[in-house]
């Protein structure tokens, strides 16, 4: 009988490594997470003046997705009482523009100096807006967690991927380097356009598969875990996918043909006894800082019954994340 080794499909925020005898479920992953955090309701900062408000088209829909941390990622260490920016980077993926009438509000957490809320600048439908707050790390040494949503005009809140919320991490700790000031960046050299077979025009990008692999392996290696090799079977369908969700702008581990990750590497010829999926949007370190803040997530990335890998990444300037990455993780 062969073993299966699989991660369940993540469901309001929970899930859990298991090994099966049956075919696995594939894993879902849209946006890092944190675990549900009690909401307290705050009154606006600042009520928004007509010259910097649109007006709302009826029936228009509200969504949005994370993009990058433009400044102070994850885990950035700060000198206890140090003052800085952090700016988040927000994609609109709805109907409807926003304007300073939608407002990030804090709602958990260290507040770190933070306003009750912070209007979003106006940012038309498929457009990014970078929204920063001015914050202040604590004066005493430790880990620290703010964490903010989105809410429209009417108090609602706005989901952020699969998430109803985003956040500031740091580390406070006596004589930690002066914060440094990260900016996304989308892909550039080394991006070669190819056409695919349903006349969608992508672009691969060989130096951003080579540097998330390089990545991936060097956190098994601080795992203690032995490197993955790559495999041309698993490349070949983990390209297929991305190719998939670039072409067909979604994000999910079905494919737009119904297909799941056991048929697709079955299909390229992969003899797996077990297999992991997973998949991120941005750079290879958006994708790791968003695996990294999820366990089961992270379990799959540092699984020691993987042997082998294969990764896809395409990019898409007309879809709504633009690049995506699919990793496949297979043993024999």
């Amino acid at each position: 009988m062969r073993i299966h080794f699989t991660l369940l499909t993540l469901l309001l925020l929970s899930g859990c490594l298991t090994i099966e005898t049956h075919t696995p479920t594939p894993l879902h992953f849209v946006t890092s997470t944190l675990p549900a955090l009690p909401v307290v309701t705050l009154t606006p900062s600042r009520t928004a003046t007509p010259a910097d408000t649109l007006p709302r088209p009826e029936g228009c829909t509200d969504d949005a997705i994370f993009m990058s941390d433009v400044t102070i990622p994850d885990g950035t260490r700060a000198a206890r009482g140090q003052t800085f920016t952090k700016t988040w980077r927000l994609r609109n993926l709805g109907t409807c523009p926003w304007d300073s009438s939608y407002q990030l509000f804090f709602i958990a957490g260290e507040r770190m100096g933070a306003p009750d809320s912070i209007p979003i600048p106006v940012t038309a439908p498929k457009e990014d807006a970078d929204i920063s707050a001015q914050l202040t790390a604590p004066s005493k040494d430790g880990s620290y967690t703010g964490v903010f949503e989105l809410r429209d005009p009417n108090g609602k809140v706005i989901h952020i991927g699969l998430d109803k919320s985003i956040w500031v991490k740091i580390i406070v700790g006596e004589g930690a380097p002066a914060l440094p000031t990260v900016a996304a960046t989308l892909p550039s050299g080394g991006a070669t356009p190819m056409r695919t077979a349903t006349g969608c025009t992508v672009s691969a990008n060989a130096g951003y598969i080579n540097e998330l692999l390089d990545l991936i392996n060097a956190a098994r290696r601080a795992a203690g875990v032995h490197a993955l090799a790559v495999n041309a079977q698993l490349t070949t369908a983990a390209q297929e996918h991305s190719r998939d969700m670039a072409c067909n702008n979604f994000l999910d581990h079905i494919g737009s043909d119904g297909s799941n990750i056991g048929q697709r590497i079955l299909a390229a010829g992969y003899p797996a006894s077990g297999y992991i999926e997973i998949i991120a949007i941005g750079t290879p370190q958006d994708a790791m800082n968003q695996w990294q803040n999820d366990a089961e997530h992270w379990a799959a990335v540092v699984h020691a019954g993987m042997t082998e890998i294969g990764i896809g990444y395409s990019y898409n300037a007309q879809s709504n994340y633009k690049g995506y990455f699919t990793v496949d993780l297979g043993s024999r």
